[in-house]
């Protein structure tokens, strides 16, 4: 991931604490709620320390698989739900073998390169059930960024938007809803779709 996850692992406690808990996401996660049935299985890659995200869908009754490559915060997770499925991994070597009802990425995909974010879309294809919903964020434009992260360098990049609709299609998902840089969440670019084949 460029090495975000360093930052992450190294000041975890910092970024746990200053992550912002007013559920900005609230309207996409709602989308995401609406079709899971009870007891459904989310994956969340890059879940951080579990709040906001995880915790939505653990509130809500369904089954969370955390996955980050910084294991200090999923020590986070693990004092917070210590019966939670919570794996210390990097997103891009990901095969768990199981399938999931809903695929999250939110805040973390955008951390990988370009290259890494193309090969992502046959990992969620890997890890999709039949009509499973996949939420991530992106940027508005193809490019690289540098942002920064308690005084360090932090890597984000985004493919053009007809790119991820292409990478959506060629593995099976149709996108449901695209927003860029939406006003009523902090400026996040967000995608939705649905994966429609096996």
């Amino acid at each position: 991931m460029n090495d975000a996850w360093k930052l992450y692992d190294k000041h975890a406690g910092a970024i746990d604490a200053a992550r912002n808990r007013t559920l900005m996401e609230r309207a996409y996660l709602d989308r995401v709620l609406e079709g899971l049935k009870p007891g459904a299985k989310v994956l969340d890659l890059g879940c951080g320390a579990g709040e906001p995200i995880a915790k939505v869908f653990i509130d809500a009754g369904h089954s969370v698989t955390g996955v980050d490559a910084a294991d200090a915060m999923l020590d986070i997770c693990r004092l917070r739900w210590p019966e939670g499925d919570w794996i210390c991994a990097d997103m891009r070597a990901l095969d768990l073998g199981r399938r999931f009802d809903a695929i999250v990425a939110w805040d973390s995909f955008f951390h990988l390169g370009q290259d890494d974010q193309r090969a992502m879309f046959a990992r969620f294809k890997a890890h999709a059930a039949p009509g499973a919903a996949l939420l991530f964020t992106a940027g508005p434009e193809a490019g690289e960024a540098l942002g920064d992260l308690f005084g360090e360098t932090l890597y984000h990049a985004s493919l053009d938007p007809a790119e991820y609709r292409a990478l959506l299609a060629e593995n099976g998902f149709e996108a449901v809803r695209y927003v860029p840089e939406d006003p009523d969440c902090g400026g996040h670019t967000v995608w939705l779709a649905a994966f429609t084949e096996i």
